[in-house]
């Protein structure tokens, strides 16, 4: 009689993995009296690093611009290692794209706010996301690819 495999979901730690910001307009930029324009992009990774370990990460680059010079550049990379075992391989997907994400978000949403506060400019405040419905979407957008192919 075989023992049953109990899933295990577990954070290994949360970690800011790469930060940047650039001003490669200053200080002429800086006495601009216009609104600049905001643009906002977001990434999600994921990489196993060993037997059921995986790193997911979720990158946001935060670009805003005055006319059509950079005022600033920020690029934010926050990770989190994640033990996941025993689980059905259909869940992984949904488990590396929505649960992983949505865990290390909010880390990610302060560093931004952080790091573009301490360079001296009013905070960027990322919006909630659904990583349901960007995984979704994804993975809609994957399958046309294919049927196209």
């Amino acid at each position: 009689m075989s023992e049953q495999q109990v899933p295990v979901f577990q954070i290994q730690r949360v970690y800011m993995k790469e930060a940047s910001l650039e001003q490669p307009n200053s200080p002429a930029i800086l006495l601009v009296q216009e609104q600049p324009s905001v643009d906002i992009q977001l990434g999600v990774g994921a990489e196993q690093v060993a037997e059921g370990i995986y790193e997911v990460n979720v990158t946001a680059t935060v670009q805003t611009k005055i006319q059509d010079k950079t005022l600033f550049l920020a690029e934010v990379k926050q990770a989190g290692i994640f033990e996941i075992r025993n689980l059905p391989d259909e869940q992984m997907g949904p488990i590396m794209g929505i649960a992983c994400p949505q865990i290390v978000y909010p880390y990610l949403r302060g560093n931004v706010a952080d790091v573009i506060t301490r360079a001296g400019f009013p905070p960027v405040h990322l919006s909630e996301i659904n990583f349901q419905a960007m995984y979704e979407q994804q993975q809609a957008q994957a399958e046309q690819e294919a049927a196209a192919a």
